[in-house]
C-alpha cells in the first residue's frame, strides 16, 4: 500500500514528548495528545493527517460507499501511528516505533480497540477491513470489471463476493468464480473490454511476431498513448474502463502506431511480413486476422480492407489496418 501522505506519529506520553517538549523559537509548545508528522509538530490529534487511512478504506478495501464514517478515518489513522520506515529513501523496510504510537482507545467500524496497545491496533484494523463484507464486494466488482465487462452483471459480482467471504479472501478462488460463471461466457460479454495502451502495443507486437531490439520506441509510444510505464499518479492505478482510453485522438494515435509497426518504421523493432504471411507479405493481414481474431471481422472492417487496393495498398498498409481495426482494440 502506498500513500502520498506523511507517516503520522503521536506524542502522548512524557517519554514521547521528551524530545520536543521544551519547544523552540517560532514553534508552539508540544502538548500531550499532539501529533508529530515525520518528526515535526503538527495539528492536534482531532485534526490528524488522514490521507493514508482514507485511501486504505476508500480505494483499496471498503470502497467509497463501504459504510465507514469520518470518525473511522480518524481512528484508523491513529491506529497506524508508529508504523514507519527508518530510512524511507533507502527502502529500509517496515518498522514499528512504539514511542510514537497513540496508545489511547479507538473504535473502528464499531469494533473497540482497547487502550494501552501498540502494533496490534494496526494489525487488527487490517484484519477487520480484509474480512468486511464491503471489501468482498469492492474487490469482487473490480475483478469482475477486469474480466467480464466495464459494468459487470450483479450476479457475477454476488458470486465473486461470496467466494471472497467463504475463502477468507483467496483471490484465486474469486477469479475462478468469475471465469467459470455463465456471465463470463455470455455472448454479450465477448470482446466488450477495450485494451489499454499497454495491452494494445504488446498484442500488436505479438500479432506481427515482431522482434524488439531496443524498447525505447515502445516506451515512448506508451507515453504518447496515455499510459507511461510506472508513472501513474493516482493511487488507484490506470483506469480499467473504455472511457479511460477511447477518444478520437487516441484511436488515431493507435492507428498511426499500427501503420508504423506494420511498415517497419518503429525504431528498434523488426517486422517480417513475408515470414508472417507464410508464403509472402500479401498473406500477412489474413494471418493476423486468423491468429488474433479467429477470422471474425465486421462488415465495415472487411469493406475497409477490400477498399485498400491499388499500387499503394501494400501488405503493410492492410496489416496496419487490421491492427488498427475496432476488433483488434478489444480483448
Amino acid at each position: 500500500m502506498t500513500s502520498r501522505s506523511s507517516s503520522s506519529t503521536s506524542a502522548t506520553s512524557s517519554a514521547r514528548a521528551s524530545s520536543g517538549a521544551s519547544g523552540s523559537a517560532g514553534r508552539r509548545r508540544q502538548e500531550p495528545g499532539d501529533v508529530v508528522l515525520s518528526g515535526q509538530l503538527a495539528e492536534p490529534l482531532g485534526r490528524l493527517n488522514e490521507n493514508y487511512a482514507r485511501e486504505l478504506m476508500e480505494l483499496h478495501t471498503l470502497g467509497v460507499d463501504g459504510g465507514y464514517t469520518q470518525q473511522d478515518v480518524v481512528d484508523v489513522a491513529r491506529a497506524f501511528t508508529g508504523w514507519t520506515m527508518r530510512k524511507p529513501r533507502e527502502a529500509s523496510g517496515f518498522e514499528f516505533n512504539a514511542a510514537t504510537h497513540d496508545p489511547r482507545e479507538k473504535r473502528v467500524l464499531g469494533r473497540l480497540l482497547k487502550a494501552g496497545r501498540g502494533i496490534e491496533d494496526g494489525e487488527d484494523v487490517l484484519d477487520l477491513l480484509a474480512r468486511h463484507p464491503s471489501t468482498a464486494r469492492f474487490i469482487a466488482t473490480k475483478l469482475a470489471r477486469r474480466f467480464v465487462a466495464d459494468d459487470p452483471p450483479h450476479a457475477v459480482i454476488d458470486r465473486a463476493a461470496r467466494a471472497f467471504r467463504q475463502t477468507d479472501g483467496d483471490l484465486r478462488e474469486v477469479v475462478r468464480a468469475i471465469v467459470t460463471s455463465p456471465e463470463f461466457f455470455d455472448r454479450t460479454a465477448r470482446r466488450t473490454k477495450i485494451k489499454s495502451p499497454f495491452e494494445f502495443v504488446v498484442s500488436a507486437l505479438r500479432a506481427t511476431d515482431a522482434e524488439v531490439l531496443t524498447a525505447n520506441a515502445m516506451v515512448g509510444t506508451l507515453s504518447s498513448l496515455g499510459e507511461p510505464l510506472f508513472q501513474c499518479q493516482p493511487p488507484t492505478g490506470y483506469g480499467d474502463r473504455a472511457a479511460a482510453w477511447m477518444a478520437t485522438g487516441a484511436l488515431i494515435d493507435r492507428l498511426n502506431f499500427a501503420q508504423a509497426l506494420a511498415g517497419g518504421r518503429v525504431g528498434g523493432t523488426r517486422v517480417d511480413l513475408a515470414r508472417l504471411g507464410g508464403g509472402g507479405a500479401d498473406g500477412a493481414p489474413e494471418r493476423v486476422i486468423a491468429l488474433t481474431l479467429a477470422g471474425q471481422l465486421s462488415t465495415s472492417t472487411r469493406q475497409a480492407l477490400a477498399g485498400a487496393v491499388g499500387p499503394r495498398a501494400s501488405a503493410a498498409l492492410r496489416t496496419g489496418l487490421v491492427l488498427g481495426a475496432p476488433e483488434f482494440q478489444r480483448r
